[in-house]
């Protein structure tokens, strides 16, 4: 069973709690996170009962796509995290893994548009891979970002 993992952006505004996180990591290379983030997404999944906010009223909602939305701090600008808003799909966090005020033990299992990703960027060992083809048809409806 893992401790609770506390973490927080940038200014401090928002915080959060994570009950028994997963010690693996996501990265996704679409466009979006990209330029969102400036790099590829790093994340750690959080099921929605498993993450406690404080400071909710600084969060800011930006509906990135027809099925999706990122949310950043609207004091410092911090990313915090993207979350599916398709119908029938889980609420969970897709939380930056820098808010995280320790990463020990956690290591990056997957990667999706992996067909996306900039020819600059590698990262040590294996992880599994989905392309945006696969990952898109993992939805509900066939979405347009």
């Amino acid at each position: 069973m893992s401790a609770d993992r506390t973490g927080h952006c940038l200014c401090g505004a928002v915080r959060l709690r994570v009950s028994e996180p997963s010690h693996e990591l996501g990265a996704c290379h679409c466009e979006m996170c990209r330029r969102w983030t400036g790099s590829a997404f790093l994340t750690l999944a959080v099921p929605e009962a498993a993450m406690r906010v404080n400071g909710a009223e600084h969060v800011r909602h930006y509906p990135s796509s027809g099925w999706a939305e990122r949310c950043f701090c609207d004091t410092c600008g911090s990313t915090l995290w993207y979350r599916l808003t398709a119908p029938g799909m889980p609420r969970d966090y897709y939380m930056a893994a820098g808010l995280l005020d320790d990463l020990s033990g956690m290591r990056l299992a997957h990667e999706i548009f992996i067909d996306r990703k900039p020819e600059a960027f590698a990262f040590a060992g294996p992880t599994h891979q989905m392309t945006e083809a696969e990952f898109l048809a993992q939805l509900p409806a066939s979405p347009e970002e």
